[in-house]
């Protein structure tokens, strides 16, 4: 009943200021006309007038209504500079904090029980650093002031709290707003428009957030560095600690521009994607696909076309080719491009300073590209000596094994588990969530699976490892399934259920970087402390070599130039792939993701089973799938099941980022026969279903008409 009658009230204000139209009160135009009346009522009753005007601030902050900037202005020109700012600087505070107030009582409960989770990893954050932030939101208004009450309203944050933080941090704007009022009610001619004073006041609202940001930044830093000393001057300008894809292209282009850049890897350049990841993985790939070509030869037109190999060769070809990408991401090639590289453990000693082995550097600024591990989940029994391997260490075998489980349904796991099962293993995949690729839509996953069904993989969901034991000499997983336990027999169990990142022993902790479940970065890839960059798998928020790469062009740019520029990181066209047999390209938006946003989409579908290349190549299998904004042909998202469905998602990576749609695509022309037309037919299906079949009805009229 509280709650109806206070909504009721503060409904019914809102509708009466609108219907009345009281807002023609709260305009410059009116301010203008009926300021001298003001002057003459505040010159007759001055503590009636000013009260009055306190109270209609007050009310009209706490029930959000426009006009609070002209009312600001007005006690300028009405108080003057001294009292216009303190009644105002009152007025205001204590009407955001009835806001605050109101939306708390009105609208957290509700809030707190639709999106629990979400409001407690929010008040965590207000709870940490809260207050900060308000002023900041105060002192540089980036969000309207209405909102700001509305959403700390349904944060835990004290009230006292948020009334001293907001009274404080609206002193500045305040004060320079009642200035510009002063200075219009002393405007008595057209003339006084060009007086300097009223320039200068003018100018002091347009230049009052640079500089309130500028402060702000130095509040910041110098809380954030307070207790660290910081080095009368650098030995370089940047330090990048890890040398996979986004320490590579961040020392990169820190030489490029003649920076003094120094690289540290402690274990192997080029990263995991170089040496355990990317490259021998599709490696292995590409001998277990032209196996697996072998045994499809009839299906060419071929009697037979038998493959004879030695896993161990295999293996051995697969370091081969690793050996020779190596001098891409070697010492060598980074030394002649300017980079100091170094081989050793880093350590951050302080927010500008790294040990590595005993040595000190200093720099302005920091990278940290540190990568990640593969994740070992606790598996009971998993410690007893089982022949087990990492998505990093299953390079080292060299005899194959027959049995093998491949623990993980994601694209780690179903990538090696159709490349072992190709070259000859018995393989089963384990994944604990109700479908393998869970990232991906149902339809997508349905594809993969019974594509390695029909190549004899026993794909297993809704199955939970429980424990690793050996029993009469062999070794078993066992499964809790929906129907009961199950135990299954390896010779080798591949763990492949994600990788987390290096967040431990490099000095995060004792420095006092934030990290959650990643370093936790800006917008621009600054840490807590704001001269300290990461990107990559320890940063997030994607774990691919090209999107760290993407992220290094930003925080080397950042960290660099950022005194004069600086850029946000752009995830708004995120291509990535899984390079199974049909591969799985998407970039965008899955139907899934689209209605768990509540995005509205249409789809358009296309068979690459109708692909006249694709039938050439006995590979007619997939389909092109694009989301688009219903009623036109801005993309939304695609996704592409198919033979080299990865290069062919280039097109709409191109389109989305340069904003191109479908009709486009529709219009360029496409070589025939390849591959890429079905990127053009799946436009014609969309165009097909978008016909103007009223205008198409008055054509074919006019045709008939024509033929007589």
């Amino acid at each position: 009943m509280k709650k109806a009658l206070i909504l009721g009230l503060v409904v019914a204000a809102v509708a009466a200021f609108f219907v009345l139209d009281l807002g023609q009160y709260l305009s410059l135009e009116y301010l203008k006309a009926s300021r001298a009346e003001f002057a003459a009522l505040y010159a007759q009753q001055p503590l009636l007038t000013a009260a009055a005007f306190f109270l209609l601030y007050v009310a009209v902050t706490a029930l959000s209504l426009p006009g609070a900037a002209i009312m600001t202005l007005a006690g300028g020109a009405l108080f003057g500079l001294g009292t216009g700012f303190l009644l105002i600087s009152f007025a205001s505070s204590i009407g955001a904090t009835l806001a605050f107030l109101v939306a708390r009582f009105l609208l957290r409960d509700t809030i707190r029980k639709r999106f629990g989770d979400r409001v407690k990893a929010f008040d965590a954050g207000v709870e940490r650093d809260g207050a900060f932030y308000l002023f900041a939101l105060r002192l540089v208004p980036i969000f309207p002031f209405f909102m700001i009450n509305l959403v700390m309203g349904l944060t835990s944050m004290r009230v006292v709290v948020y009334y001293l933080v907001s009274q404080v941090g609206m002193l500045p704007g305040t004060l320079v707003y009642v200035n510009a009022g002063t200075q219009i009610g002393q405007l008595e001619s057209l003339s006084g428009l060009l007086s300097p004073a009223l320039i200068g006041s003018f100018a002091l609202l347009g230049v009052f957030p640079l500089l309130a940001r500028k402060i702000l930044d130095l509040i910041k830093a110098r809380r954030i560095y307070r207790g660290w000393n910081r080095p009368a001057q650098f030995d370089r300008n940047l330090i990048v600690i890890g040398a996979g894809a986004g320490g590579l292209v961040s020392a990169y282009i820190a030489a490029a521009v003649k920076a003094k850049v120094t690289l540290i890897e402690k274990h192997q350049m080029g990263g995991d994607c170089l040496n355990t990841g990317c490259v021998p993985s599709k490696a292995l790939i590409k001998t277990a696909k032209t196996v697996h070509l072998a045994q499809r030869a009839e299906q060419l037109g071929l009697r037979k076309l038998s493959v004879e190999f030695d896993f161990a060769e295999v293996m051995e070809r697969v370091q081969r080719v690793v050996r020779a990408i190596e001098p891409h991401d070697s010492v060598e090639r980074y030394s002649a491009l300017g980079v100091e590289c170094i081989q050793g453990e880093a350590r951050l000693v302080s927010p500008w300073e790294v040990e590595v082995d005993g040595r000190r550097l200093s720099a302005r600024s920091i990278v940290l590209a540190t990568g990640a591990r593969p994740f070992i989940p606790p598996i009971a029994g998993l410690d007893q000596g089982a022949p087990w391997y990492s998505s990093d260490t299953v390079w080292s075998l060299r005899e194959q094994p027959q049995r093998v489980v491949v623990l993980g349904g994601g694209p780690i796991g179903s990538e090696l588990t159709q490349a072992f099962a190709r070259l000859g293993s018995t393989v089963t995949q384990v994944e604990m969530g109700p479908r393998i690729m869970p990232r991906e839509d149902a339809d997508v996953a349905a594809t993969i699976t019974a594509r390695f069904r029909a190549e004899g993989i026993d794909v297993r969901t809704d199955a939970r490892a429980e424990e690793v034991l050996q029993r009469d000499g062999v070794w078993l997983l066992r499964c809790a399934t929906p129907d009961g336990d199950v135990e299954l027999p390896f010779d080798a169990l591949i763990i492949a259920v994600g990788r987390q990142p290096r967040l431990e022993g490099y000095g995060l902790q004792e420095l006092g970087v934030r990290t959650g479940r990643v370093i936790e970065t800006d917008e621009f890839l600054r840490t807590n402390f704001p001269n300290i960059f990461a990107v990559g798998d320890v940063a997030g928020p994607f774990q691919f070599t090209h999107t760290a790469a993407h992220q290094a062009w930003y925080a080397a740019v950042n960290a660099l130039f950022g005194q004069f520029k600086k850029f946000r990181a752009d995830y708004s066209v995120i291509p990535w792939c899984t390079f199974t047999d049909p591969e799985v390209a998407r970039v965008g938006l899955s139907e899934e993701e689209a209605r768990a946003q509540g995005i509205p989409f249409e789809v358009t579908r296309y068979g690459i089973d109708d692909l006249d290349r694709a039938i050439a190549d006995e590979d007619a299998q997939g389909f092109v799938k694009v989301l688009t904004v219903p009623g036109k042909d801005r993309i939304l998202g695609a996704t592409i099941v198919g033979i080299h469905a990865g290069d062919l998602l280039a097109e709409f990576v191109l389109a989305m980022r340069h904003g191109l749609g479908l009709n486009k695509i529709l219009g360029t022309i496409h070589i025939y026969p390849t591959l890429a037309e079905a990127n053009k037919y799946a436009a014609g299906e969309w165009k097909r279903a978008h016909a103007p079949e009223g205008l198409l009805r008055w054509v074919e009229k006019y045709h008939g008409w024509r033929r007589k």
